[in-house]
């Protein structure tokens, strides 16, 4: 088996506020609250996920809410911003959607011929929308509080800032299968081979004079590509070990199956198994509607919920 990476499963950032963290991207960006479950590590604290109808591959944007979470500092060996795809009809739908909210947001300079619309979230973390025609391996939730035609249609990638992108660059292009397709100054634009799928591509920002981050509130944890079984997770870890890199054993995400590894600018990454899937536990829909718990945490529930803090679900108005 030679497999390559078709792109992202999944983009993990840390929030401040559980409460603040639903509002905010159910209530105005409109992803389905796809799990409401703990951090395995943490199970005093939530773990949200959020995606389109069904949580698929490539769209789903997880938080760690640590309330009080102090404040990360952006800069090299993170994440800058996960970029989500929308049509190419819909940048003045969302420009008037944030003016209205209140949000800050702004049209950037085209990039490799896309429109980019930047803002941030309530913590900080940066966030962008790419006008791409690309919507393949989306499914729209009818109950967003933003119409169909203009939902965020999954990742269209992340950018990576580094102090220097070519280590991290030889590990995407040759370890994971991707390829460089455009450069634009600093900017080197690296696409998964495939051409379905949301998440196929990954910025790398070269910035050597820049400081290093801190990832804390505001900041991504870290980044997962996809692998389409277990099978094929293991073939990815003994690549990695044999090239070098420090992977941790294989762990039960519940909803997928993990393994981690730093990459040479410092970043985070995962890779995550597509099954079993969001819909293990739960029906299509009921996703989210409950929290959820792995086995081995069920029988310290009551406790759990105890400290958990109470959270509503924004509805469609």
């Amino acid at each position: 088996m030679n497999p390559s990476i078709t792109g992202l499963h999944h983009v993990t950032a840390i929030a401040s506020d559980p409460q603040r963290t639903l509002d905010f991207y159910v209530g105005l960006l409109g992803l389905r609250f796809v799990k409401r479950a703990v951090n395995f590590d943490d199970p005093t604290s939530y773990h949200f996920y959020f995606g389109d109808a069904r949580g698929t591959p490539g769209t789903i944007l997880t938080f760690f809410a640590w309330p009080g979470a102090r404040r990360g500092i952006r800069g090299t060996g993170q994440i800058e911003a996960p970029a989500f795809a929308i049509p190419p009809n819909s940048v003045g739908y969302w420009l008037n959607r944030f003016k209205e909210h209140h949000v800050p947001a702004e049209k950037t300079p085209a990039r490799f011929g896309e429109d980019v619309l930047r803002f941030v979230d309530p913590d900080g973390l940066a966030i962008e929308l790419i006008a791409s025609i690309s919507s393949a391996g989306f499914e729209p939730w009818a109950d967003s509080t933003v119409p169909v035609e203009h939902s965020l249609h999954g990742f269209h990638g992340v950018s990576i800032a580094l102090e220097g992108y070519e280590q991290t660059a030889t590990l995407l292009i040759e370890t994971f299968g991707y390829r460089l397709v455009e450069q634009l100054n600093n900017r080197f634009r690296l696409a998964a081979p495939s051409e379905a799928g949301a998440g196929r591509i990954v910025d790398l920002l070269c910035r050597p004079d820049g400081s290093p981050g801190r990832v804390a509130a505001g900041s991504v944890h870290h980044i997962a590509f996809r692998a389409r079984d277990d099978a094929e997770q293991l073939v990815w870890r003994k690549r990695l070990v044999d090239l070098g890199y420090n992977v941790t054993p294989v762990i039960d995400r519940t909803y997928f199956h993990s393994i981690y590894f730093r990459e040479p600018g410092g970043v985070l990454f995962e890779i995550a198994t597509d099954p079993p899937g969001f819909t293990l536990d739960e029906s299509l829909e009921e996703l989210g509607n409950q929290l959820r718990l792995p086995p081995w945490l069920e029988p310290t529930r009551s406790q759990i919920e105890e400290v958990l803090p109470a959270v509503k679900v924004p509805a469609k108005q």
